[in-house]
C-alpha cells in the first residue's frame, strides 16, 4: 500500500495524488505476478480504478492507439533523479515529441499510469534503475539528489498500477524491456526498485525501449559526464 503517491501534488492541490492498495497472497517471497487485485483512488476527485488479475479492469480502458513518438503524450519523472542524466537518457524522446507532442512530470507514478490506462498519456517512462545499475557512477549522483538516498519506483509504487495497466491491454515492462513478474512485491531499498516502461500498445512501447537504449549508451560515452570522470 502507498497511502500518498504524489505527496507534492498533493500538497499543492493538484489532482495527481492517489492512494495505491495491491493484495497478493502472503507467501515466503510473492512477486509483481502475484498481485491479485489492484485499486488505485485519486485523493481529489475519488476517482478509482480497480482490476483483478485476469478479470480485466474498472472502468473500461480506452487506450490510444498512437504508434508514433513524435506524437507521444507522455509522462516521467525527475523527483529525487539527477536531472541533467536523465534528460541525456530522454532526450530524442523529449525533443522529438516537443511540438507535436507533449511531456509531464505529474509527480505520481500510479497517476501517470492511469492516464494511459484512460487513453490520456500514450505512455510513462522512468528508467532511474537501469542508469544506476549501467552507468558508472551514477549511483552516487543519485544519491546525492535523493539526499543520501536512492529515490526510483519500489514495488508498493509500481504494484497496483501495473496490475491495472495489463488488464488493460497496455504494454508493461523494466527499461530494458524486460517483463516485472518476478520482481520482489515485498521491499523498499535501492535493491528492490524498479524501472518502468508503460505504453498503450507494443509498436509504441518498442520505439521507446529503443530510444532508451539509445539514450544509456549515449550517457556513457559522452565526455564529461559522471560516468566517464569516474568511471
Amino acid at each position: 500500500m502507498d497511502p500518498i503517491d504524489g505527496t507534492r501534488p498533493a500538497l499543492a492541490g493538484f489532482e495527481s495524488a492517489c492512494v495505491s492498495v495491491a493484495a497478493a497472497p502472503l507467501d515466503d517471497e510473492p512477486t509483481m505476478g502475484a498481485v491479485r487485485i489492484g485499486c488505485i483512488t485519486e485523493i481529489k476527485s475519488g476517482r478509482a480504478f480497480v482490476a483483478e488479475r485476469g478479470g480485466g479492469i474498472q472502468p473500461a480502458a480506452a487506450l490510444s492507439a498512437n504508434t508514433a513518438p513524435e506524437r507521444m503524450f507522455w509522462s516521467y519523472g525527475l523527483r529525487g533523479r539527477p536531472a541533467r542524466e536523465t534528460v541525456e537518457v530522454l532526450a530524442d524522446l523529449i525533443d522529438g515529441s516537443s511540438v507535436g507532442g507533449a511531456t509531464f512530470d505529474l509527480g505520481s507514478a500510479t497517476y501517470d499510469m492511469t492516464r494511459v490506462v484512460s487513453g490520456q498519456l500514450d505512455a510513462y517512462v522512468e528508467p532511474g534503475p537501469r542508469m544506476v545499475a549501467d552507468v558508472p557512477g551514477l549511483h552516487q549522483r543519485f544519491t546525492e539528489v535523493g539526499g543520501g538516498a536512492v529515490l526510483n519506483n519500489s514495488p508498493y509504487d509500481l504494484a497496483a498500477a501495473a496490475l491495472c495497466v495489463e488488464e488493460a491491454g497496455a504494454v508493461l515492462s523494466d527499461a530494458y524491456g524486460g517483463s516485472l513478474a518476478d520482481r520482489p512485491l515485498l521491499g523498499s531499498g535501492a535493491d528492490f526498485q524498479m524501472s518502468c516502461v508503460v505504453a498503450c500498445n507494443a509498436e509504441l512501447h518498442a520505439k521507446i525501449c529503443a530510444a532508451i537504449e539509445t539514450g544509456i549508451a549515449r550517457l556513457v560515452e559522452a565526455p564529461g559526464t559522471t560516468a566517464r570522470t569516474e568511471g
